[in-house]
């Protein structure tokens, strides 16, 4: 009897251990991963010389830099500092280059002599029909030839534009010939452009813009050569009346970044951000900083009703125009580059024509 019950309790416990040996163990619960933090953004400083609620600053400016946080998919963040906020204009390239800023607006027309072979752009009487077009031509070119590149070296061009072709405004005499502008004092900006005035006659006076409204109201110059975009951003059309159209000169411009914060950039934001900028984001500058500012002009004067007197320079005289005024300083610019030892020049002024000859 006991050796029954004996084998009966070993028979329990066997079997109460097989049970449990052919269980499946409980599932551990698996902990609730921490969330992994996003990368910070790249904040990346900008500077502009110009207000942000002015034409350019709402027309191009702002549009471009919210297309570059936007190529980026928020990687990049944008901190603008606009009206000379870290730095007056004129010193924008060196303080860029000092790294007080990660990128700028950039005016080459304040550095004369700085970047002389894109000068080529500023020639007097070349037939840019537009900023865009210009815009177009300027980045070609700056693609095409090393020796303009090395011009730029000292900080990271993404892109370049130009004005529309400037035109002549005065206030009491209308300009229809080229002995009309003979001794007439014309605000300029350097370089091609004074030794243009020089060559038809009249009195180059060089001057900041901001200064300019003044100086027309008060009679010290008689006219201005002037781009759409000046006309508008200083309520120029106030004191103008007459309008002269002939493509007299443009001026350029580049947006640049500090080399070292370029560099320090990932390869996929440096492509990124190239999307939005060179050709295409050269045009868009061009377009939407100058061309577009033609139309608002005209509603402006036409709403508030201020005089604007028309005249667009026939061919035949404008041909008399670029013979005086135009083709000496082209072959002058030639041989100024290739007494400097820029033995391409002739061939970029060359391909300068041809590519505009392809807008026509």
């Amino acid at each position: 009897m006991k050796r029954n019950l004996l084998l009966i309790v070993v028979f329990v416990l066997l079997t109460s251990l097989l049970v449990v040996s052919c269980a499946q163990p409980a599932s551990t619960p698996t902990p609730t991963p921490t969330p992994t933090p996003q990368s910070e953004p790249i904040i990346l400083k900008y500077a502009d010389q110009n207000p942000d609620i002015g034409w350019e600053g709402t027309n191009a400016a702002k549009p471009w830099l919210e297309q570059i946080e936007k190529a980026t998919n928020g990687a990049v963040k944008i901190e603008g500092y606009f009206s000379n906020t870290l730095f007056k204009g004129t010193d924008a390239w060196e303080s860029l280059k000092a790294n007080q800023a990660d990128f700028a607006w950039c005016f080459h027309g304040y550095w004369a002599n700085m970047t002389p072979l894109a000068d080529v752009i500023t020639l007097p009487f070349l037939s840019i029909p537009s900023a865009e077009v210009g815009s177009s031509v300027l980045w070609q070119l700056y693609e095409k030839y090393p020796s303009i590149q090395k011009q730029f070296a000292d900080n990271k061009v993404v892109l370049t534009w130009t004005s529309n072709p400037y035109f002549l405004c005065t206030v009491n005499k209308q300009v229809k010939t080229i002995n009309d502008i003979k001794g007439l004092k014309i605000r300029t900006t350097g370089g091609p452009p004074t030794e243009m005035l020089k060559a038809l006659g009249a009195v180059p006076t060089p001057m900041g813009m901001p200064d300019v409204y003044l100086n027309l109201q008060k009679g010290v110059i008689d006219g201005a050569l002037l781009p759409w975009e000046a006309i508008i951003s200083f309520k120029l059309y106030e004191v103008i009346k007459y309008y002269t159209y002939a493509p007299f000169h443009a001026v350029y411009f580049t947006q640049a970044f500090n080399l070292q914060k370029w560099n320090s950039l990932p390869a996929n934001i440096q492509e990124q951000i190239m999307s939005v900028s060179g050709l295409n984001g050269s045009k868009f500058w061009g377009k939407n900083m100058f061309d577009t500012a033609a139309v608002a002009v005209h509603d402006i004067i036409k709403k508030e009703n201020y005089q604007m007197v028309e005249y667009t320079i026939p061919e035949d005289e404008l041909a008399n125009w670029s013979k005086i005024g135009g083709q000496p300083l082209w072959d002058a610019w030639v041989k100024s580059q290739e007494a400097k030892g820029s033995t391409e020049a002739q061939d970029i002024l060359n391909t300068t024509l041809q590519l505009l000859k392809e807008y026509k």
